[in-house]
């Protein structure tokens, strides 16, 4: 075989290696245009208002928004994105693996998270807080949860904290998911959910729930969501400015409005990009 035939089998072969990691060119460290035009982004799929897979299939909430926005100014239309479900106990293994580009999935900063991959942002900051009925005025402040049933989702640290920290005489029911907890806290089964404030938003601005629930304000931590990227990625620096960008035309402020409002989120101001507030 000749010498120039063999040069361009292995170049054919070099393009198909290219291309069969087309969703995963930025993790590899590659440029936007050079593994195809697809990007794959992690998000959740069962955050009401937050992160959301409708049954047609279609994708709802703040962070979509967030990344649909983010991913056009990498030069992404919206049609290109592929989502990805991204588990809270997955999260940083997809990023190492380079299953997806950049995840925001109420991915809260800290500094064991940090140590593993980096994040863009914080985009948007969030406090833990509780959701009760309402229609209840016999909870006007964190103390006020003793003798309360407090709703605990199966895995979540939330309602235990509230008991260990703000009112040891909360009486914590476990359930195995939010939807469940909404449930009887409509019934009044129970008197109180909590878990992030922007969370509980989301379910209470659901179709089903509108006007039955509050937050109760009490702002109990602060939770800065990031957007996670493979460790040491130049994507970093490119999802920062967007980030700042959508903040200054005023995409976010209509991104918070739409995916919270009828909650009566009472959201803080757009985080300044680089800030961790402790």
């Amino acid at each position: 075989m000749n010498p120039l035939r063999n040069r361009r089998l292995a170049a054919t072969a070099a393009a198909a290696v290219v291309l069969s990691f087309t969703g995963t060119a930025y993790a590899a460290g590659l440029p936007a245009d050079h593994g195809g035009d697809k990007i794959t982004i992690g998000i959740k799929y069962d955050q009401p208002g937050i992160g959301l897979k409708t049954p047609d299939g279609t994708y709802t909430g703040f962070d979509v928004d967030v990344a649909t926005y983010v991913a056009r100014e990498l030069g992404h239309e919206p049609s290109d994105i592929e989502w990805k479900e991204a588990k809270s106990a997955d999260r940083e293994t997809l990023l190492q693996r380079g299953d997806v580009d950049f995840i925001a999935a109420s991915y809260s900063i800290n500094d064991k998270r940090a140590e593993k991959v980096d994040f863009a942002g914080p985009y948007l900051l969030a406090h833990q807080d509780v959701l009760i009925r309402a229609d209840d005025d016999s909870i006007k402040q964190p103390s006020d949860l003793n003798n309360k049933r407090l709703c605990s989702v199966t895995g979540s640290t939330s309602a235990q904290n509230v008991k260990d920290k703000i009112a040891p005489d909360a009486q914590l029911q476990e359930y195995g998911g939010y939807s469940e907890c909404l449930t009887g806290l409509e019934n009044g089964v129970i008197d109180a959910l909590t878990t992030d404030d922007s969370i509980l938003a989301g379910y209470a601005s659901q179709d089903a729930f509108k006007g039955k629930f509050k937050l109760g304000g009490f702002k109990l931590s602060n939770e800065n969501y990031g957007i996670g990227v493979q460790k040491g990625s130049d994507l970093k620096d490119k999802i920062n400015k967007a980030l700042e960008k959508m903040v200054a035309d005023g995409s976010w402020d209509k991104a918070v409005q739409k995916n919270f409002g009828p909650a009566n989120y009472k959201n803080e101001p757009a985080p300044k990009i680089g800030t961790v507030v402790k």
